[in-house]
C-alpha cells in the first residue's frame, strides 16, 4: 500500500529548521512534519515574520520536501491556549498542510479531578469550525493521561467528526501506560488517521527513543495490522534519543538515515 512516510522535524530538536531540512533530504525522504511547539521546538512559528516563513517554504521546495503536516502541540484543555492552537492552524494552512498534530494536554478540572472523556470531547468539538475553515484534520496523539488508543477511541466516538482522528505514537503507550502497542493499535485501528513511528529501548519508563530498528517496538507487526485493515494513514518518524539528547548534528543525521535504511529493509518506499 502506498502511503506517506515523513520525518518529524522535532527529531532535530535543538538544531535549526535549515539543518533539519538538509538532513531529512539527504536521507532520501520527500515529506516532512514541521514542528511548531511553543517553548520546545519552534522550527516554524506564528510569530515569525512573513519573510522568514517564505524562506522556509522556499527551502522546502528546493529540497523537494512536502510539509504535509504540522506538529502544533498545545494544551487543548486550557482555554487560554486555544488562541495559540488556532494560530498554529493558520500556520499549517500557510504551508499547505493537511494535518495538524497535538496531544490533548492536562485534562484536570479546577478541583484537580480528572476531566471525563465527555468533557475532553466537548473541548475538542469546539475546534471543528476552525478545522473546517482551514481544511485540516486534527490528529490527537496518545500521550500522558491519554496514552492508549482505547482512551482516544472513546473520545473520538463522542466527538463524532471525521475532522478529528488518532495520531498513534508507537512508543508513547509503552512509556506512559506500559501497554503493548500491537494489541492497543489493533483495538483502535479504524480511528487511526496518522502515526508517529517511534522506537523504544530500555525500560518502559526510561526516556530512550532511538532510530527505528534499534529498540524493541515490533514495527513489522504494526505495519501488517495497517495493511490488513486497509488503513493508508501517513507515517511520521520521530526520534527523541535519551534524556541526554544527541551529542551533535551528525548523530541526528545518522539516526534519520538509519531509520530510512530500516524501513527500506522492510520493503517500505520512502
Amino acid at each position: 500500500m502506498n502511503r506517506i512516510i515523513a520525518v518529524n522535524s522535532n527529531c532535530y530538536h535543538g538544531f535549526s529548521i535549515e539543518e533539519a531540512i538538509a538532513g531529512i533530504q539527504a536521507a532520501g525522504f520527500h515529506y516532512i512534519e514541521l514542528t511548531a511547539t511553543k517553548g520546545w521546538t519552534e522550527h516554524v512559528f506564528p510569530t515569525m515574520s512573513l519573510n522568514a516563513l517564505y524562506a522556509v517554504k522556499d527551502r522546502l521546495e528546493a529540497a523537494s520536501l512536502v510539509p504535509f503536516s504540522l506538529s502544533g502541540h498545545t494544551n487543548l484543555m486550557d482555554s487560554e491556549r486555544i488562541g495559540d492552537f488556532i494560530a498554529n492552524m493558520r500556520l499549517a494552512s500557510f504551508f499547505g498542510s493537511d494535518y495538524i498534530v497535538s496531544s490533548i494536554g492536562e485534562a484536570h478540572l479546577k478541583d484537580n479531578a480528572v476531566a471525563s472523556n465527555a468533557v475532553v470531547a466537548e473541548h475538542i468539538r469546539d475546534l471543528i469550525p476552525a478545522l473546517e475553515e482551514y481544511d485540516l484534520t486534527l490528529v490527537l496523539e496518545n500521550h500522558g493521561d491519554h496514552a492508549t488508543g482505547a482512551i482516544l477511541q472513546d473520545i473520538l466516538r463522542q466527538i463524532g467528526s471525521e475532522r478529528v482522528r488518532i495520531n498513534y505514537d508507537t512508543a508513547n503507550g509503552i512509556f506512559y501506560a506500559g501497554i503493548d502497542p500491537v494489541a492497543d493499535l489493533a483495538g483502535c485501528i479504524d480511528q487511526v488517521g496518522y502515526m508517529h513511528i517511534k522506537d523504544k529501548a530500555g525500560a518502559d519508563r526510561e526516556w530512550n527513543f532511538p532510530a527505528l530498528g534499534q529498540g524493541h517496538v515490533d514495527f513489522p507487526r504494526l505495519f501488517s495490522l495497517l495493511e490488513q485493515a486497509g488503513n493508508p494513514c501517513p507515517l511520521s518518524i520521530e526520534i527523541e534519543f535519551t534524556q541526554a539528547g544527541p551529542k551533535d548534528l551528525a548523530e541526528v543525521n545518522q539516526a534519520v538515515a538509519d531509520s530510512a535504511a530500516y524501513l527500506q529493509r522492510l520493503g517500505m518506499h520512502i
